[in-house]
């Protein structure tokens, strides 16, 4: 009997969603004292436990008669889950509440492809690209955005149409196929897939955000004409609703506008390329994952602080007069990657994201850069947030020919400048191409050095980006303290335009 092969798994933070309908003739009987004893009550649970270290907390209401609101808990174990749900249950304001319907579920990732497989084998580098991705599919911020879509899913299992009958290639073909839909709402749709297996009564929970509710009923309206939809999916009861601040219960109970000031706080797209989220991706795949293509997730939005490798290289650089920027970029975040494919074709690809990424107040830019040389094109894509940069990186990864990310070499002893972003008066373009070769006759002849390459912006050749790898951070600060160095800080005052940003990721 031929058995088929299950794609490889790794799971995250377990998820409860509670969904819990008020008993309105209670509440409106109540004393006045006793309401406000049970909302002081709510309040302060959800201080307690709306920032913990790991995980999140976060209040929804939910429009329609299945429920009134939804009290939404990720966190690092069951045996978190079991305590706050019954923690919940002994508040006051509980005591007003019945719990309709709930859900328990496993944040997943999942790999069809080769590249996730690598992943899920140990064999990639954990600060690559794909591997923080994933990370953050795994461990997810609850993004801030405004509105909220759940429901529950299976696989089909029927004599005609069964998904676990499917081979592996094929399940990987209608999972590529799938998120291909998911990539045009980048930015525009957020999603977090949790595995439900063995847990609840479905096989998968799919959770999506948006601030805009059509985004998410335009999303899932195209997928169900996807094979992966039409023929393989089975779905349960769909809730939805909108986000508020547990300081606006009050509000709620009251039957007034939440959340409570005019201009609510779950607009702001600036967490995520859909503000990306904080991670925005919505690369939506139906179950087995949640990356587009079937690959897992990026960008560590998993609560746990970056670990800022630059650190020392920025402080010694403010020590001689040169701002250094943070991890990801100066006052902004960048995310770089190379790609050996054609030029033509990856602009076209880099192209169409840029459009979605543009509809975000978080977006700065997303280029090409090009060298003259044999050296791969380099894609830069920042932002204003380092979710957002973390969230596009995921989709970025999906362009054609990638062969590393910045940082992400197959040797992990090696250090690298991710790259230095300079803006170059276009009169003293020519200075800036001659000055660049000296300094890399200077860099020749240094200890630990690898590569360095120079490369235009495809649309700006005035835009000019810097990329050099070493095989130490000593060796690269030994560059940054030489005198080559300081007479071309010097010296680029009068050809730049703007001040240049010294990205660092080791």
């Amino acid at each position: 009997m031929e058995r088929r092969e299950p794609p490889m798994t790794e799971e995250g933070w377990y998820a409860l969603h509670d969904f819990r309908t008020v008993d309105w003739d209670a509440w409106r009987n109540a004393p006045e004292r006793e309401r406000e004893r049970a909302l002081a009550d709510a309040r302060s649970f959800f201080d307690a436990h709306s920032s913990p270290e790991v995980g999140g907390t976060a209040v929804f209401t939910i429009i329609g008669h299945k429920a009134d609101l939804l009290v939404l808990h990720l966190r690092e174990s069951m045996s978190d889950l079991d305590r706050l749900e019954r923690s919940f249950e002994n508040t006051a304001f509980a005591e007003y509440t019945e719990q309709s319907s709930s859900y328990v579920s496993v944040t997943e990732a999942s790999g069809y492809t080769e590249r996730a497989r690598e992943y899920f084998e140990g064999e990639m580098d954990e600060d690559s690209g794909l591997a923080q991705y994933i990370e953050s599919r795994l461990h997810p911020d609850i993004p801030d955005m405004e509105y909220v879509s759940f429901y529950p899913m299976d696989k089909r299992r029927t004599p005609e149409d069964n998904w676990y009958d499917l081979s592996h290639d094929e399940r990987a073909e209608h999972m590529a196929s799938h998120g291909e839909i998911g990539r045009d709402y980048a930015g525009k749709v957020t999603q977090m897939i949790t595995s439900s297996v063995g847990f609840d009564d479905h096989e998968w929970g799919v959770t999506l955000w948006s601030d805009e509710p059509t985004e998410i009923k335009d999303l899932l309206y195209e997928m169900r004409f996807d094979p992966s939809s039409s023929r393989f999916a089975e779905f349960g009861t769909f809730y939805f609703g909108r986000r508020f601040e547990p300081e606006d219960l009050d509000a709620f109970m009251a039957g007034e506008a939440v959340p409570a000031d005019e201009g609510h706080p779950h607009g702001d797209a600036a967490g995520h390329p859909h503000g990306a989220s904080d991670h925005g991706e919505s690369g939506h795949a139906h179950g087995e994952g949640g990356h587009p293509h079937g690959e897992g997730g990026h960008g560590d939005d998993s609560g746990r602080p970056p670990t800022d490798h630059g650190a020392e290289v920025r402080e010694e650089l403010e020590d001689r007069g040169v701002y250094g920027g943070q991890p990801h970029g100066e006052d902004v975040y960048a995310v770089v990657l190379y790609s050996e494919a054609d030029t033509d074709e990856l602009f076209d690809e880099v192209d169409g994201l840029r459009k979605n990424f543009d509809h975000y107040d978080s977006h700065v830019k997303t280029a090409v850069y090009e060298s003259d040389g044999d050296s791969p094109a380099a894609i830069a894509s920042v932002w204003e947030t380092e979710s957002a940069a973390d969230t596009a990186s995921g989709f970025l990864t999906d362009l054609p020919g990638i062969v590393r990310q910045a940082g992400d070499d197959a040797d992990s002893d090696t250090w690298g400048t991710m790259g230095m972003f300079y803006t170059v008066k276009p009169e003293k373009r020519e200075d800036f191409v001659e000055k660049f070769g000296v300094v890399g006759e200077v860099l020749e002849d240094m200890d630990g050095h690898i590569q360095t390459d120079l490369l235009a912006n495809r649309e700006d050749e005035d835009d000019m980006f810097i990329a050099s790898r070493w095989e130490s951070q000593e060796d690269a600060m030994a560059f940054f303290r030489s005198d080559a160095f300081s007479d071309t800080v010097d010296w680029g005052r009068d050809v730049l335009a703007d001040r240049p940003r010294h990205v660092f990721l080791a």
